[in-house]
């Protein structure tokens, strides 16, 4: 509980510091969502009180059975970089991205068929840091939890290789290594402002 409120605490002071500097400068020395041990991300604790994002899937059943991702991806991210993002329209340096890997579970419901959600499978996360990774392209870096038993996760893991991820995100992603063309929340928050609630709006 105590933490919970601490964590509170210096996110309202982060918003209040951006509201009375005019400025949404935010990095990870202020308000940070990760911890690192080394070059090792600390596995990411309470992301599910983080701003959710969206839930892409690329079933085996649409890729010849070889999806690259064949599993639901919950994609959460921690509130002051959203805050940011609304206020700039740019990725703070400390964000941090997670994705809850779940897998694809029965495919008939009574509303009909589909890809339904089954067991929570795995962890991954992304972060921005010119300080732990300022030769990664764009400052990013890319962390698995996922251990081959998909039960237990990892405590500690550290960063794929540059060329597991970051050409991808480089080549393919629309903003800063992000895939924002895939995420409506996210395409609807950017550089609206703080003043701006995007799901309040009746535009659709």
């Amino acid at each position: 509980m105590e933490r919970i409120i601490i964590k509170a605490l210096a996110l309202l002071a982060a918003i209040s510091g951006l509201v009375s500097c005019g400025k949404a400068e935010q990095s990870y020395e202020e308000v940070a969502y990760f911890k690192m041990q080394g070059n090792k991300l600390e596995r990411p604790v309470d992301y599910r009180s983080w701003v959710y994002v969206g839930t892409p899937l690329t079933p085996n059943d649409m890729n010849n059975g070889k999806a690259a991702f064949p599993e639901f991806h919950n994609v959460y991210i921690d509130p002051v970089s959203y805050d940011q993002y609304k206020a700039t329209g740019k990725w703070r340096d400390g964000t941090i991205l997670v994705k809850e890997l779940v897998s694809v579970g029965t495919k008939a419901a009574v509303s009909g068929n589909g890809y339904f959600m089954g067991e929570f499978i795995g962890l991954e996360a992304t972060i921005k840091s010119s300080k732990y990774f300022a030769k990664e392209p764009g400052n990013w870096a890319y962390f698995s939890f996922t251990t081959p038993s998909n039960e237990n996760l990892k405590s500690l893991s550290a960063p794929f290789a540059t060329n597991k991820c970051n050409g991808c995100h480089a080549n393919s992603a629309k903003d800063d290594f992000v895939f924002t063309q895939h995420y409506p929340v996210l395409r609807a928050a950017k550089g609206v402002g703080l003043e701006v609630i995007p799901e309040n709006t009746s535009e659709r």
